[in-house]
């Protein structure tokens, strides 16, 4: 008898866990004038934390449900998946929206919302980038958000679209690329998206590697619903830095929602390290105390030991000393 009733409870301890990992229900995201809110209409203010590319990690060994366990254990709300073109070639299409499968229902599951992130550096117009892992085309990245969006359009949890990760000429390098160039092209795609999804909110990042939203200012994308995006690492200006980041971004909070996709910082002897994301503490304090003020909402980079700049320095997820400091930030909240 003792057996059968450890058995019984064994096996309703067990569902009960099961049950309740599936117990976090999820509110549509949209636009309210600067906020993203909930289908209630709280404001949401997202804090979160960018995985690697879910293709790298299965080839690390490392595609498992527990870095979207983690991730919601250190504070955040939110997990960016950064898809870049090449791995999404290799694998395949299909295969890799097996992947995306996966990553969203163990973020649901961890209480996480999702970003897919269409992960290119470079300059979509001309058609020339950064290195071979962003090359992609206009009617790739046509052909990928008509994709997504048809596949998530009822699911909330993927609550953001980002378009184009790093929009940037690179010193000329990669040819021109003015704004009202760069406008059109984001309407088309957001066309594509909203014609598939018409609740999809999608993120519109700025020139300089998404850092420079000043086109903004007077020529803002003339489509409801949509977010901006910077991603202010610490060497993209000198200190001071708040005056700097309200004049090449912060600004564009005071009418639309902002997210810094991507935020970080580390230190000279760590691995990888290199400009523009030299930083310490001061730069964390910093920002955070600015995004808390204005508020926009922020990802941190990145969620791997590999890629820099590193929030952990091992995959038993011992953070770095960004990571201790992020952390510390969106467990506080």
């Amino acid at each position: 008898m003792k057996k059968r009733f450890s058995f019984l409870f064994l096996i309703i301890l067990v569902f009960g866990m099961s049950a309740s990992a599936q117990d976090h229900t999820f509110s549509r995201i949209s636009v309210d004038g600067k906020n993203f809110v909930n289908e209630q209409n709280e404001v949401v203010v997202f804090e979160g934390l960018n995985i690697a590319d879910p293709d790298r990690l299965v080839k690390e060994g490392q595609w498992k449900a527990d870095i979207f366990n983690e991730v919601a254990a250190w504070g955040a709300n939110i997990v960016r998946l950064p898809v870049h073109p090449a791995a999404w070639r290799e694998r395949g299409q299909e295969e890799y929206l097996k992947l995306l499968d996966q990553g969203v229902e163990w973020a649901k599951e961890a209480g996480l919302y999702v970003i897919i992130d269409w992960h290119s550096i470079g300059n979509l117009r001309t058609g020339l980038f950064q290195n071979e892992m962003y090359d992609t085309s206009i009617r790739e990245t046509y052909r990928f958000w008509y994709t997504i969006s048809r596949r998530y359009k009822d699911e909330p949890a993927v609550a953001l679209y980002e378009i184009f990760n790093e929009p940037t000429t690179y010193n000329g390098e990669l040819g021109t690329l003015t704004w009202e160039q760069w406008s059109d092209i984001l309407l088309d795609i957001i066309a594509v998206v909203r014609a598939n999804n018409p609740e999809a909110v999608p993120l519109v990042a700025g020139f300089n590697w998404a850092y420079d939203l000043t086109p903004v200012m007077n020529d803002p994308l003339p489509v409801a619903g949509i977010a901006y995006v910077s991603h202010p690492y610490p060497q993209k200006r000198e200190q001071p830095w708040v005056p700097q980041w309200e004049r090449d971004f912060g600004f564009v909070a005071d009418n639309y929602p902002v997210i810094a996709t991507e935020v970080g910082y580390m230190y000279p002897d760590q691995k990888g390290a290199h400009i523009p994301c030299l930083g310490d503490e001061t730069y964390g304090e910093t920002l955070t105390g600015y995004f808390d003020e204005k508020g926009i909402s922020y990802v941190a980079w990145v969620f791997d030991p590999g890629w820099s700049p590193q929030l952990i320095k091992d995959w038993d997820f011992t953070p770095t000393r960004a990571g201790e400091f992020f952390k510390s930030a969106m467990s506080e909240d």
